[in-house]
Formats: structure tokens, sequence, C-alpha cells
């Protein structure tokens, strides 16, 4: 992030009670919710993300409870993307890995149908034998959100959909709504021109 984009982050990271090493590397274990509280807003570590990447349109974030014996472990954002790990009691700790970024290299996978919103999904599978591992893409104008897995459990696809169904994704057009709103009109999502969601 520029000297302009630090300003905001930097504000929201003080005003919000989050953790963080610098503007361009921060740290955080509040959990990434789509929609939290009575006004159903997303959680500033989703705001936290969209700001690492000013071009994407879309932003994941944790719509639902975690499937039993799932946990979120932290948030890891930084000039240039961010990502989330969830860890699996039964296949362990960052199991699977949560990604945004401004573009993804799709070499290799194989385009289905999308199960989301203006999104195009790929998948590639690397392993299938002891472990699962593998990514599933999900492209979008200005980004990428990839879902990079490692299971070893019995069960192989089944904790994945799980998992995966519980990550869900925000419009950047909402969080610079909620980021005007909530800041009483102070704050910026991103500096004019250079965020997605900015006219």
């Amino acid at each position: 992030m520029n000297g302009r984009a630090a300003v905001p982050l930097l504000a929201l990271l003080l005003g919000l009670g989050l953790t963080g090493c610098s503007s361009d590397n921060t740290a955080t274990i509040v959990e990434p919710s789509c929609a939290e509280g009575q006004h159903g807003a997303a959680s500033n570590a989703v705001v936290l993300m969209a700001q690492s990447v000013p071009s994407a349109t879309w932003v994941p974030c944790l719509r639902t409870a975690l499937p039993l014996g799932w946990s979120f472990h932290h948030l890891d954002a930084r000039n240039g993307g961010a990502r989330f790990w969830l860890d699996s009691d039964r296949d362990g700790a960052q199991a699977i890995e949560v990604r945004l970024d401004d573009s993804c290299s799709t070499t290799g996978a194989t385009e289905i149908p999308s199960d989301r919103e203006e999104m195009r999904r790929y998948e590639r599978i690397t392993r299938t034998t002891p472990d699962f591992a593998g990514k599933r893409y999900y492209v979008f104008d200005g980004g990428c959100i990839t879902f990079a897995f490692h299971l070893s459990g019995d069960s192989r696809g089944e904790p994945l959909a799980l998992a995966t169904q519980a990550v869900g994704a925000v419009r950047r057009a909402d969080l610079v709504a909620q980021v005007h709103e909530e800041s009483g009109g102070r704050l910026s999502l991103d500096p004019v021109g250079t965020g997605a969601g900015e006219p």
C-alpha cells in the first residue's frame, strides 16, 4: 500500500484494535466475517483484506459458522495480497488457505461451472494419495480468490466442500459504503481513483 492508502488503514487499525507490524504487513486473529453485529456489516478484517488488493471487486469472508472440527487460524494482509487459514482437527493446522490476489495463474487447471456470482471457477488437483491436495480458483474483475488445500483425512473432498461453503465474498462497493458510513465520511476505503469500488 502506498502512503495515501496507509492513512485509512492505520486509522482503522488503531480504532478497531487490530494488531499490525506496519501498514505493509498486518496479522490479526480477528475473523474476516461477511456480516456481524446488528447492522450486518462486514468485519474490519475484511476491510483490511480489501485494502491489500485495491483492484479486487470481491473480497473473501466467512459467511457462516465453520463446520464441526474446523476453526479460523489467522489472517495475514500485506501490500498486494491477503490470506487466511482454516484449521481442521482431522486434516491439521492450516489445512486450507484462502488467498486474495489481483490475479492468479490457472495454468493446468480445469474450468468448471461456477457456484459464485460473477466469478469463473477453476480446479487443479495436484495429489490424490496419500493426501488430497490442490487449488480452487475463483477469478473475477480485478482479482482472484484461491483455495489451496492439503487434506489428509479419510473423507477427502467432503471437508473441502463444507469448508469452502462457509467462505463467501462481499462486494467491494459495499465495503466502500461501509467505511464511509462508519467513519462519518472521514475515511475512504481507497484513495480516489485507485479502488474498484470508487466512482
